[in-house]
């Protein structure tokens, strides 16, 4: 199997669903816009436009006249989505138009091409992106793909080579959707600004059966699930989204949003039709998304879809909160996404305000409000009805029992007491025949029939397993530190039940204060003494978790009296973190107040303004503030994802509870799970969630205890230890470098010792990461950090030229513990082993005997490898007879090595011939009186040994001498591409040999090897 292979079947997927395999003639390689097929769509689909309108459409296309990469694109994808806006003059007036650039509702009405190996010329450089898919003329995905059998070509070589192509070909990615990397079995896609942890898999075809084809064919299910026609279509329409906060972001939905809408749009359609009837009707459902798999683009896009659909006839959006802080949070996702809607949100502020946006209202628009803002006035027994059309839809966000009631309770002062209903009855008496739909993060309690009747049942889950499974969530683990309280902890679980997180709730502050026994629980619990002890023990224990992965941490307590407490407990053990300003220190309180509050809380008040900066701080990974206490507030749609520990210290249950730890399990580079701390006694509290979630239908656990970590790190040591059996290291903390050398040694000696042990220590590193706080795990941390030594020294080779992967990860794998004595230098093969480090490309007599000489053997071999490796790399890339022929002579002595065929004796003195005869081989040309060009030419000359022999050297000088010049003068941009122009070389060539009576019997593989060395220095001698 080859790359080449794999292209040629991904190439038939894409006939399969719908695309023309196509080569493309272009006058111009910079060229990366098709006009033909642009300019016939444009005229097909804009048939009443006049023809000057039509041709500037194509002209504002090509250029988009910004310079700016994302910006452009931006640009471009909102002419895509809406048409290009021209103006032309009609019965003697200018009239503004778009012109349509695609045909959204018929697919077939659109040209599909895939064109393959497309040379594409930019401001220095050229290159073939292996796949290009074009709609109607217009470059709109990009695939990579690597040879899916080559175990160092894997998809983040892929994105890497995408990177390269951003930076070297722009102009093409002006106008890209959409980027895949694969390898035929692995296969990922991303957006033009996506990290490497953004690019997502695509398991689905039909949205219901998840790898359908298996889980080896991941490509031809993207082609299949996403690329064919239809779905693209409806995928680029609603499910792309720039975000410009500052920082101009491109986000694309994952395959679990993009079903889930489409599920949803067509329950709303079905239970909004007016002259409806039945038990079902406004109930458009519940879409359960785990928390941090993207809850808040899901809706998002829905909104825009639901904006858009014809059968809704101009809809009016609700979206519904419970709080005023998610309330923000969400508009500020919404606002952010306003190209995407086609609409501005807005913010109803007051309950009149919300009356007033909606009273009346004809169609459209998107309003915000939170759930409280739907409470009768004072003088009316029910809410006033708002409107009664059927195309108003109710979004709810986190729809749970305690908002969205049904029950009646008796409120007010004695005497003048009255039943109130619950807030679902509110919105009902509002919006009479609105269509209710929840989105969750946390599943609804099967015995919640207040949810179900207002919104219906589940009509798209995406658990936490599966979300594990696709890389969009990360393991959340569990340690619990010290709860040690003056009350029976079995009236907890009581007193959270009353008090129901009524906190939270900022118009019903007063009478969360009356609550006595939460008041009483928040004064043991925030008593001096015990603030104190948990102040030091977090301290230090954050100190650990950041010794083995960088990243922030966030402090959740019962009051915002305990938050001030804390902090000053905090900064007393920590007082360079401490700063009054807001725009600098290490650990703030974010948290809700107003002017008339105490003088203790007022220093940690801040403005809206001041809070978004605060927030902008804490989501950068590279800000000082790593510490955030909260009461209640960033606890429920708040992603950051460099936060990697969340520490507990207030009673929570239920959804609250799932919302909070969730705070943890977002992908951040090689962050390998997320810890939640316990610190009041919540455990009890996790278990009946779990058993909720469980009873839900939901799969994977919520959390992992941190001991199952500390279980994995112990087995992985033992593997260890056994594979350094019959070494002692036992002085390793005093002996250093040296000892490192002799294990590194000792593992060679094994069987496939290098990668078994390279294996298990990243195994152990990601499991010391997630429980390196254990007092059991403090007590190896030494060891951990030996082996993570011997790792570096097996594998420094394979870093460095392997997958951008690999160097993230290797980040957490070297983690520098702060007490290993082991780590307190960077280690290095040459240090280890007692060598000063050979300026790369010398290779002189006395390194050399020095290597010959080395104590360990097998650790020799590995240096010698890596530096003929680096060797051939550096003198031979574009001699491609020189480079090859080494290479393979390299792979030949390694091989019979590794297969014990011949010793380390024996291999380190064919190494060392070798190196000499690199020296040798790359000082020729002056020796020839050939340039370094011309040696290229005659070293594919002389690899026919009959030619040699029959020719002479001085003869395939001069042809090599003639070649050059030759080919130099007649290569073009695309020639590889071009067969018409590969022929005329190769004729060229074969003139060239035959004029000098080059062998005829060898002159077909010559003509080759010598095309073959001019594609290799092509791109040298093109023109800038």
């Amino acid at each position: 199997m080859t790359e080449e292979q794999l292209e040629q079947e991904t190439l038939g997927w894409l006939a399969s669903v719908g695309y023309q395999p196509h080569s493309p003639e272009r006058r111009d390689p910079r060229q990366v816009v098709l006009l033909e097929p642009l300019r016939d769509a444009i005229h097909r689909l804009n048939p009443n436009m006049p023809l000057s309108a039509r041709k500037d459409a194509v002209k504002q296309v090509v250029d988009l006249g910004t310079p700016a990469l994302l910006a452009a694109n931006r640009q471009f994808h909102n002419m895509l989505i809406a048409g290009v806006k021209v103006q032309y003059q009609q019965d003697g007036h200018t009239r503004g138009d778009l012109a349509r650039l695609i045909d959204w509702a018929e697919p077939s009405h659109n040209d599909w091409l895939a064109v393959n190996q497309l040379p594409i010329k930019g401001p220095r450089h050229s290159r073939r992106p292996d796949i290009i898919l074009f709609v109607n003329g217009l470059p709109l995905i990009v695939l990579e793909l690597k040879n899916p059998i080559d175990q160092e070509a894997n998809i983040w070589r892929a994105f890497d080579q995408i990177q390269t192509y951003k930076e070297q070909i722009p102009d093409l990615f002006q106008y890209n959707e959409i980027v895949v990397i694969s390898d035929g079995s692995e296969a990922r896609m991303g957006s033009l600004s996506s990290t490497a942890e953004r690019f997502m898999r695509w398991r689905t075809i039909d949205g219901v059966t998840v790898d359908p084809l298996g889980q080896f064919n991941e490509l031809e299910t993207l082609i299949r699930g996403v690329l064919a026609p239809a779905y693209l279509l409806d995928y680029l329409r609603y499910f792309v989204l720039f975000e410009d906060d500052g920082l101009l972001v491109k986000k694309i939905a994952g395959y679990h949003q993009f079903h889930a809408v489409r599920a949803a749009i067509n329950q709303v359609v079905l239970v909004s039709r007016p002259g409806e009837i039945g038990a079902n009707i406004g109930k458009g459902g519940v879409v359960w998304h785990t928390q941090g798999s993207g809850k808040s683009i899901t809706m998002t896009c829905f909104a825009a879809r639901v904006m858009q659909e014809a059968a809704l006839e101009n809809p009016t959006i609700v979206v519904i909160t419970d709080r005023n802080d998610l309330d923000g949070q969400l508009f500020g996702v919404f606002s952010l996404a306003h190209e995407l809607l086609r609409d501005q949100p807005v913010q109803a502020m007051t309950r009149q305000d919300l009356r007033a946006k909606l009273k009346n209202r004809a169609s459209g628009g998107i309003i915000f409000a939170t759930i409280q803002k739907f409470m009768p006035g004072e003088d009316e027994d029910s809410f006033p009805l708002l409107s009664d059309r059927h195309n108003i839809v109710v979004i709810a966000d986190e729809a749970h029992r305690s908002q969205y009631g049904f029950d009646a309770t008796l409120k007010g002062k004695p005497g003048q007491e009255r039943y109130q209903a619950g807030y679902a009855q509110h919105l009902r008496d509002a919006l009479p025949r609105a269509t209710f739909i929840a989105f969750t993060g946390t599943p609804v309690a099967s015995e919640d029939r207040d949810t179900r009747a207002v919104f219906g049942d589940y009509i798209h889950v995406y658990d936490m397993q599966q979300a594990k499974e696709d890389g969009a969530t990360v393991a959340i683990y569990f340690e619990s530190r010290l709860a040690k309280l003056a009350l029976r902890s079995e009236e907890l679980p009581q007193i959270d039940i009353e008090v129901d997180e009524l906190a939270e709730d900022e118009e019903e502050r007063q009478q969360a204060k009356l609550k006595s026994r939460w008041a009483a629980l928040a004064k043991v619990v925030g008593a001096e003494p015990r603030l104190a002890r948990v102040a030091t023990d977090l301290v230090a224990h954050f100190a650990e978790r950041n010794s083995a992965q960088t990243g922030k941490a966030m402090i959740v307590t019962m009051s915002r009296d305990i938050c001030v407490h804390l902090y000053d407990e905090i900064v007393k053990l920590r007082p360079e973190w401490h700063h009054t300003d807001p725009d600098q220190g290490g650990v703030k309180i974010v948290m809700t107040g107003s002017a008339s509050d105490k003088a203790l809380l007022r220093p940690h008040l801040y403005s809206a303004p001041t809070k978004k900066r605060l927030e902008k701080r804490f989501k950068d990974p590279q800000d000082p503030l790593q510490l955030v206490i909260v009461r209640d507030m960033w606890l429920t749609g708040f992603d950051v994802p460099c936060l990697h520990t969340l520490y507990i210290d207030k009673p929570m249950r239920g959804h609250n509870l799932m919302q909070a730890i969730a705070r943890v399990n977002r992908v951040f580079k090689d962050k390998p799970g997320g810890l939640v701390v316990d610190y009041i006694g919540i455990a009890n509290e996790l278990q009946s969630a779990l058993k909720e979630y469980t009873n839900s239908s939901g799969r994977g656990r919520p959390t992992v205890d941190a001991a199952e970590a500390f279980a994995v790190l112990e087995e992985k040591l033992d593997v260890l230890r056994g594979l350094l059996y019959g070494f002692d290291y036992s002085d390793f903390l005093t002996t250093g470098h040296r000892r490192l050398a002799g294990a590194a040694n000792h593992v060679l000696e094994q069987p496939d010792g290098k990668k078994r042990f390279a294996d298990t220590v990243l195994a152990m590193s990601k499991a010391f990461t997630l429980c390196c706080t254990l007092d059991a795990a403090k007590a190896v941390r030494e060891e951990v950090a030996f082996f993570q030594a011997v790792r570096i020294i097996l594998t420094k080779r394979d870093i460095r030229h392997g997958q951008p992967g690999n160097e993230e990860r290797e980040q957490a794998i070297r983690q520098i513990i702060n007490s290993a004595v082991i780590s307190e230098r960077v280690v290095d093969i040459f240090d280890a082993v007692g060598l000063d480090k050979p300026n790369i490309g010398i290779l002189d007599e006395a390194f050399l005997a020095e290597v010959r000489n080395l104590p360990e053997r097998n650790l020799a071999v590995e240096l010698l490898e890596r530096l003929l490796t680096g060797e051939i790399k550096a003198r031979f890339s574009r001699n491609i007879v020189q480079g090859k022929r080494f290479s393979e002579l390299l792979v030949s002595v390694i091989k019979r090595y590794q297969n014990r065929a011949i010793g380390t004796a024996q291999v380190i003195e064919e190494l060392i011939a070798m190196a000499k005869n690199f020296q040798a081989a790359a000082n020729r040309n002056e020796a020839l009186g050939l340039t370094e060009d011309e040696v290229r030419f005659y070293d594919a000359l002389t690899a026919n040994e009959s030619a040699v022999r029959e020719l002479g050297d001085e003869i395939l000088k001069k042809i090599a001498q003639e070649l050059t010049a030759n080919l130099r003068q007649n290569l073009r941009v695309d020639w590889s591409a071009r067969e018409s122009v590969q022929a005329e070389l190769r004729l060229m060539v074969k003139r060239i040999l035959r004029k000098y009576k080059y062998p005829p019997d060898q002159q077909a593989v010559a003509v080759d090897l010598v095309l073959q060395q001019a594609q290799a220095l092509g791109e040298e001698w093109l023109p800038s």
